[in-house]
C-alpha cells in the first residue's frame, strides 16, 4: 500500500512539474510575442482555427493527449480566435 502512494505523489510531483516547465515556456513565447511576429505570421481564418482546436479535443478525449497538454495548445489557439 505504501509503495502505491509513494508512485502516486511520483506521479503528481511530475505532473506539476510539466505543467510548471510548459507555463514558464508559453510565458517566454508570450513575451517574446511582439508586433514583429503578428505581421510576419499571416492571420489564420477562424475556421482553420475552430478545425484544429475540433481536432485537439478529440485528440484528448481519445487519450492520445494529455490535460496538461491539451490545456496549453487550447489556450494558443483561443488567442488567435478574434473575438
Amino acid at each position: 500500500m505504501s509503495g502505491d502512494r509513494f508512485a502516486k505523489r511520483e506521479r503528481e510531483k511530475a505532473k506539476q512539474e510539466r505543467s510548471a516547465r510548459k507555463r514558464e515556456r508559453r510565458d517566454l513565447r508570450r513575451a517574446g510575442d511582439g508586433e514583429d511576429t503578428a505581421e510576419t505570421t499571416p492571420p489564420r481564418s477562424q475556421d482553420e482555427v475552430l478545425a484544429e482546436l475540433a481536432a485537439l479535443h478529440d485528440e484528448h478525449e481519445s487519450g492520445r493527449l494529455s490535460f496538461d497538454d491539451f490545456e496549453v495548445a487550447k489556450a494558443d489557439l483561443l488567442a488567435q480566435l478574434q473575438v
